[in-house]
């Protein structure tokens, strides 16, 4: 009968031939017996029909049996690139997504399995956001190939909002202990509260007049933003402007870029950083066995143990550190949220509040503003009293 399929034989292995939303599908039934490769025809024909009857339940193929977690995440990686949305901490946590699962056939990983994957990175110390951040992009390789995912746990991130600032004093001093290739972006990144990545990507063609542009292409959200030129930030860029020139292999070029190192692009500076942290007193480096503080001869009392520089982990304030300074004092300073969300690039109120972190002297102040406003209402009562008498 129409619609009811057919099976044939390859050698010694019977196959079936139906159709599913018009296009024939041909499988092995994996199976020498006729009445064995009958029941599975008809179990298969079910599975046609109840996804006719409900589109949005896929009917599953034996290719889509087989993909590996690997071939999503390969997927996954190619629509993110056409979409120019693949950053390189995205790559780095396909890439783990890809080390951690990739092995897995995709129908076969259960929601046990990625429980205990989260547990055991747990117990290895990775953060709650880290663990999500690799989790969210599995789930996402699953709905991009439209395949039925396991349940896969969030966990909670309450809490772990970074809560460091810079004052201009710190920074200041930071900036003074930095190369002088990196000092200018450093202070950029603290007068504008835009991303590491976003400042290292302009060029001199953003420029428009007193104003930067910061393409489409560069901003993290995905959408352009303008930053008017103004105060030290003009001072900043006309700095730049002399820098501009570079002496190459004795020819004197122009670079693109606003930010750079004799015309390449400034990546990495984790460990100028640290070094201008510690000197500023706002960072430490710290012994990797314990966890100890380390002196300025890397020696660790609490293990006593002397490392090399590399060896050593650093424990202080972060370069995004700058971001959130930006954004509280431009909340501080009276500028609207909708204002600073248009300078910092933050897209939801939510995530702005994360950077707007309250702490004793924002209360204090507010408490003091109250005790004025009673102390004037007061005043108004008493004079209210002697008009009445």
């Amino acid at each position: 009968m129409r619609g009811d399929g057919n099976l044939y034989k390859r050698g010694t292995t019977w196959w079936c031939a139906f159709y599913v939303d018009g296009k024939q599908q041909r499988e092995s039934a994996k199976t020498s017996d006729e009445e064995t490769a009958k029941k599975y025809l008809r179990r298969r024909l079910k599975e046609v029909h109840a996804h006719e009857c409900n589109p949005a339940e896929r009917f599953l193929t034996q290719r889509d049996r087989r993909r590996t977690i690997a071939d999503l995440v390969d997927a996954l990686k190619r629509d993110l690139e056409l979409r120019g949305k693949n950053t390189s901490q995205g790559k780095s946590n396909l890439a783990r997504v890809s080390a951690d699962f990739g092995a897995f056939r995709a129908m076969n990983l259960t929601a046990e399995d990625v429980d205990e994957y989260i547990e055991r990175r747990l117990a290895e110390g990775y953060a709650k956001a880290s663990i999500n951040r690799t989790t969210q992009l599995l789930h996402q390789a699953y709905t991009l190939a439209e395949l039925p995912a396991p349940r896969i746990r969030r966990l909670s991130e309450k809490g772990n909002e970074r809560r460091g600032f810079f004052s201009e004093s710190e920074i200041r001093l930071v900036i003074a202990n930095l190369p002088e290739s990196l000092r200018d972006f450093v202070l950029f990144g603290y007068l504008t509260g835009m991303r590491r990545g976003e400042i290292a990507s302009l060029e001199w063609a953003d420029v428009d007049g007193d104003t930067i542009r910061l393409r489409a292409e560069n901003a993290k959200t995905g959408e352009g933003r303008t930053l008017p030129i103004v105060g030290e930030l003009a001072e900043l860029i006309a700095r730049r402007r002399e820098a501009r020139q570079v002496k190459v292999k004795g020819t004197v070029v122009l670079a693109n870029l606003i930010f750079h190192r004799g015309c390449l692009p400034i990546a990495e500076f984790r460990k100028s950083w640290a070094s201008a942290c510690c000197a500023a007193g706002v960072g430490k480096l710290v012994c990797p066995k314990c966890s100890g503080n380390v002196d300025e001869k890397r020696f660790c009392a609490q293990c006593s143990r002397e490392w090399k520089r590399e060896e050593l982990n650093y424990a202080g304030k972060l370069f995004h550190d700058l971001r959130r300074s930006a954004v509280r004092d431009l909340i501080r300073a009276g500028v609207s949220a909708h204002v600073a969300m248009s300078i910092s690039g933050h897209k939801t109120d939510s995530m702005l509040r994360r950077y707007d972190i309250v702490d004793t002297r924002d209360q204090r102040a507010a408490l003091e503003l109250r005790a004025e406003y009673l102390k004037t209402r007061r005043g108004e009562g008493v004079v209210a009293m002697a008009a009445t008498r």
